[in-house]
């Protein structure tokens, strides 16, 4: 500086260089991550043009632009059904995760097979343990009965024998063994593990006497 003013004088730049600079400052992160993405370009476009219809100074009656409107909406529809498919009805089971205790998604033929593959291998209070939920996760699948979290072996047992009353005192000997095993740390038998999996084998092609799912309050 000289004298207090500065030596330097600022830089007039033409218009090219200006825009030139300006297209290189719009172009660095910041500003890059603030702009509109497709969707939220789209999503605008269709939200002005629906509201354009109920807006716009014209002279076609509302009921028919509500018809357009209805129109487009079910074509979004069908669109995003042909492009990501049908929503699978999540109903595996009334239960969720719990099952006896256990935090456990699997199916009941996914629980069958494990108890089958304990059973192969001679380890006979799982092949127990995984058929009398199998058992237990397939009534729920049928909604012979609705299972939630916090439901006893003793209180399934009880509620199912309500849809297959010949069968209740398989059924309440089934929870006993499933309780002495899972909670008492006894070792089951190989006649324990045939009787659940035959009880299993024939509730599954037996009609039941409840059509609606039942409860299990405990």
């Amino acid at each position: 500086m000289i004298g207090g003013l500065p030596t330097a004088v600022p830089v007039q730049p033409g218009g090219d260089q200006a825009r030139q600079w300006l297209m290189q400052e719009l172009a660095k992160a910041p500003y890059q991550t603030a702009k509109p993405t497709p969707f939220d370009i789209v999503s605008q476009a269709v939200f002005e043009w629906f509201q354009s219809l109920f807006t716009s100074k014209t002279s076609v009656a509302p009921p028919v632009l509500l018809v357009a409107a209805l129109i487009v909406v079910v074509a979004l529809i069908v669109v995003a059904l042909v492009l990501f498919g049908v929503p699978r009805l999540n109903r595996r089971s009334g239960v969720g995760a719990g099952l006896f205790g256990e935090d456990d998604r699997r199916t009941a033929d996914e629980l069958r097979r494990s108890s089958a593959a304990a059973f192969a291998g001679s380890d006979w209070s799982t092949a127990v343990l995984e058929r009398f939920r199998g058992l237990a996760r397939g009534l729920d699948e049928r909604t012979v009965l609705t299972v939630f979290p916090g439901t006893t072996a003793t209180g399934f047992a009880r509620r199912a024998a309500e849809a297959f009353p010949a069968d209740r005192r398989d059924l309440d000997a089934a929870a006993a063994v499933f309780d002495d095993v899972r909670y008492a740390g006894r070792a089951a038998t190989r006649a324990e593990a045939e009787a659940v999996a035959a009880l299993d084998d024939r509730l599954m092609v037996t009609r039941p006497l409840l059509e609606d799912a039942a409860a299990l309050p405990r």
